[in-house]
């Protein structure tokens, strides 16, 4: 749709770039404009453009500088060569470059739409093409863990080759850096894919309820027993089975876990026959095990048994260059499950990203992301509109909507809930959402909200 074409006008004239810029916004175009190269490319640099309209001879950074920079953010991008009747030589070697058309000056309006209007259905074609690709695919390949770090460059590697090995592992890293997502790749590009993936919280389980929800149990073992109940181990048979928080099980269920990887088999609660297994084991931890072995809280013998492959994952601080690729991944993701145009991150706001410590890693980064999209709703983010408070991380806990929720549902219910919160407090609530105190009372206006109403 021409209202999610974002174009990038490049011209050393000022009055032929704003003309043309008048154009394409009548005809439904979200149109920007640079007045030189070296400002084309720093806008390239910052924001997404479906396609780039750009004169070939410029001072310094020329219409090919321009082009090579478009190739190195998005080969999808379009870029359309404006040249004068004596430089079409210079257009045609740039469409040999990848250009996809180009016009001869001085060209009428009809011919500008026409050419942009060719090429704005290239690009939505090549993303649609894209889209069908990615839906293709599994969602937890690991070609889809985001990182250009050389860090998770590593761990794809090992992702690769320990999915084609049939072994326990064990996934370690700082709670919000994506473990189970390492799991589920190494799960669904093995041999495994096709049985089930399985995963525990072995910390969220009641430790009464675990040995059952591990094991499973026979009708009328304990009170409560009404019926059979088939254990994760045997939910996982023929595929693999994700123990979360391995650290927090309790001693006798080390010994029974250990016993399962030695034996390949369990036995229900209240069952007399052995269960034999046909199970990949993968656990995670964010805890260090070496001390809690040394603490007599974890067993040495389990702690080898699993860890026949390690894979350490590296806080989001530690691989910096990964923060904007994500942040722009999360990006896409939300104004999708919203239902909105994707809007661009400022210069300001990717610095502000980068330097941002992100104590809750990963996870923090998409609930920041999330929730700028709920309660900004601008084409351009900039650096204040990220939900991050004055002391850097947001207390403020967001619930996941319901994918049936409207995003108006959304924003209205996470402001009624600080305020009500908050006591009416406008200067606490905003704190709490990290928006600005004007920026709440305005939405208030919005939901016909009024303070007096939660005091």
């Amino acid at each position: 749709m021409k209202k999610d074409m974002n174009i990038l006008i490049v011209d050393d004239e000022e009055i032929q770039r704003n003309i043309l810029a008048d154009i394409l916004k009548d005809a439904g175009y979200n149109a920007d404009t640079a007045g030189n190269g070296a400002i084309a490319l720093e806008k390239l640099a910052a924001d997404d453009y479906s396609i780039v309209l750009t004169d070939l001879k410029m001072p310094e950074k020329d219409g090919i500088d321009v082009l090579n920079g478009v190739r190195d953010k998005n080969p999808d991008t379009q870029v359309i060569i404006m040249t004068a009747f004596g430089t079409i030589p210079g257009a045609v070697n740039a469409i040999k470059k990848g250009a996809y058309d180009y016009l001869t000056k001085p060209f009428k309006k009809d011919e500008l739409l026409q050419v942009v209007k060719r090429a704005a259905e290239k690009f939505d074609l090549l993303q649609e093409n894209l889209r069908l690709r990615n839906e293709i695919n599994s969602r937890y390949q690991f070609e889809n863990i985001i990182g250009k770090s050389a860090a998770m460059q590593k761990i794809f590697s090992m992702i690769e080759r320990i999915s084609k090995i049939d072994s326990t592992v064990l996934i370690s890293g700082a709670s919000g850096t994506g473990k189970e997502l390492v799991a589920r790749a190494i799960h669904f590009n093995g041999n495994r894919k096709n049985g089930p993936f399985i995963a525990l919280n072995c910390g969220a389980i009641p430790e009464s309820l675990i040995e059952s929800e591990l094991f499973g149990h026979e009708k009328g073992t304990f009170t409560g027993a009404s019926r059979t109940h088939i254990g994760k181990f045997e939910q996982a048979q023929g595929g693999s089975i994700f123990l979360d928080e391995i650290g927090t099980m309790r001693p006798d269920l080390q010994i029974r876990l250990l016993r399962v990887l030695q034996e390949k088999r369990i036995e229900r609660l209240g069952a007399g026959a052995a269960i034999e297994l046909d199970v990949r084991v993968m656990a995670a931890t964010n805890e260090n095990l070496d001390s809690l072995i040394q603490q007599n809280k974890f067993r040495m013998d389990l702690y080898h048994r699993l860890n026949v492959f390690n894979i350490h994952i590296p806080e989001l601080k530690d691989r910096r260059e990964d923060i904007i690729l994500l942040a722009k991944h999360f990006i896409n993701k939300y104004a999708e499950k919203f239902n909105r145009p994707v809007p661009v991150l400022s210069p300001a706001s990717l610095s502000k990203l980068e330097n941002y410590s992100f104590p809750g890693n990963v996870r923090e980064l998409e609930n920041i992301i999330e929730k700028t999209l709920i309660l900004c709703d601008l084409s351009r983010i900039e650096a204040e509109d990220l939900m991050i408070n004055n002391e850097g991380l947001n207390q403020s806990k967001i619930t996941h909507p319901d994918s049936t929720a409207s995003l108006t549902d959304v924003e209205y219910q996470l402001i009624y809930d600080a305020l009500s919160n908050s006591r009416g407090s406008i200067k606490d609530a905003s704190k709490k959402l990290g928006i600005s105190y004007k920026t709440l009372q305005y939405r208030m206006r919005k939901f016909s909200l009024n303070k007096t109403d939660f005091k």
